[in-house]
């Protein structure tokens, strides 16, 4: 691919899944040497991969974290106990290798890449792992109106998309992790949630950096407050994240199409990438197929994303970070099942004797 994709092209490319690959994976798989279903989930998971790459003997080439950052207006509202400075104090530390995502990422040998999508502090230096864009200097406060103009929806979707490309063009079949970084985004992800599911503000709010009761309530009614004035369209996701969304959640939905228009498996995190996926689906349905739910997080609402996406999450540690670490952290867990598939002997190659109707003892 030479030129960028718009967000109209890149929905024409998506294919979905190869069903004969993934044929011909659950066939091979019947074959080695182990008895039938004795990996479970990770049967799954590398038959889900061989869709996604288009071969029964699924490689990976490359792993990278994306992780988006950017700031939240509605945070004048008083949903969150940290400072808006954070979100740029944070966007250094994963530069630097400090955070949580960074180290876990340098341990498993995973490259990090970080995007200034809107971060309302000083533009960051210059570094070889940043990608600024800068759409604006944080969101509108979504309590009082939208969050963005649909053009800047466009153009955050469209950054996620090209860089998405980038990466997988370098590396060939690829892991893409998503990430997040943006004081509020809490809140913002509960109203995309709310809009697309059509739950309700209480379902779909959680305690985020750790509200208390009163200040859950408080939050809940932000949210809620959010959805009359801007009233999204559920049918319509740029008008869901134009409204309610944010900068960087633009961004992962965007990197989650590309990925798919690539062939990637992209590795949601938590309810920040939920919420960006949910957006994702809603402009092409196709893309669902190269989505994989890393774990589940113990923010309240990333249970209504998984339920309406239809994913099992892989790993359930009541984590509730964001950054990616989820994504991360299950990124060996996909690596061993594509292996285990691709690698294995047969019941043949081994001179392993299997049952005569073809079932393992």
């Amino acid at each position: 691919m030479t030129r960028h994709l718009t967000l109209a092209e890149a929905g024409r490319r998506i294919r979905p899944a190869d069903r004969d690959a993934m044929l011909r994976a659950r066939s091979r798989q019947s074959t080695l040497t182990k008895p039938e279903g004795a990996l479970g989930l990770l049967e799954d998971i590398s038959i889900r991969l061989a869709g996604m790459f288009g071969d029964e003997r699924p490689s990976i080439d490359g792993k990278t974290v994306i992780v988006a950052a950017a700031d939240h207006g509605v945070t004048a509202q008083g949903v969150t106990g940290y400072p808006q400075e954070v979100t740029s104090q944070m966007a250094l530390n994963f530069l630097s290798g400090g955070a949580a995502v960074s180290v876990m990422a340098n341990l498993l040998g995973v490259r990090q890449i970080v995007v200034d999508a809107g971060i309302a502090g000083p533009a960051l230096p210059r570094h070889p792992d940043l990608r600024s864009i800068r759409v604006g200097r944080g969101t509108g406060d979504i309590s009082l109106g939208p969050a963005m103009s649909r053009d800047q929806a466009i153009r955050c979707v469209e950054t996620g998309i090209r860089l998405a490309v980038e990466v997988a063009t370098r590396e060939g079949p690829h892991l893409i992790a998503t990430g997040d970084m943006g004081i509020g985004n809490t809140t913002s992800s509960s109203a995309v949630t709310a809009a697309i599911t059509g739950r309700p503000p209480e379902e779909t709010t959680g305690a985020g950096t750790g509200r208390t009761p009163t200040e859950l309530l408080h939050k809940t009614g932000v949210v809620r407050r959010a959805l009359q004035v801007n009233d999204p369209d559920p049918s319509d996701p740029l008008d869901v994240l134009a409204k309610v969304g944010g900068f960087e959640i633009g961004v992962l939905v965007g990197v989650i199409l590309g990925g798919a228009v690539m062939r990637c498996a992209v590795l949601l995190d938590g309810f920040i990438s939920g919420a960006s996926a949910l957006l994702a689906q809603g402009l092409c349905g196709a893309a669902r197929d190269y989505m994989i739910a890393s774990h589940r997080s113990a923010e309240q609402g990333h249970e209504a994303v998984l339920s309406h996406l239809g994913l099992e999450p892989l790993l359930d540690f009541n984590m509730r970070l964001g950054e990616g670490t989820g994504a991360v952290l299950a990124i060996p867990i996909v690596e061993a099942a594509a292996a285990c598939l691709s690698r294995m002997a047969t019941f043949d190659q081994a001179g392993v004797s299997n049952l005569p109707d073809g079932r393992q003892s």
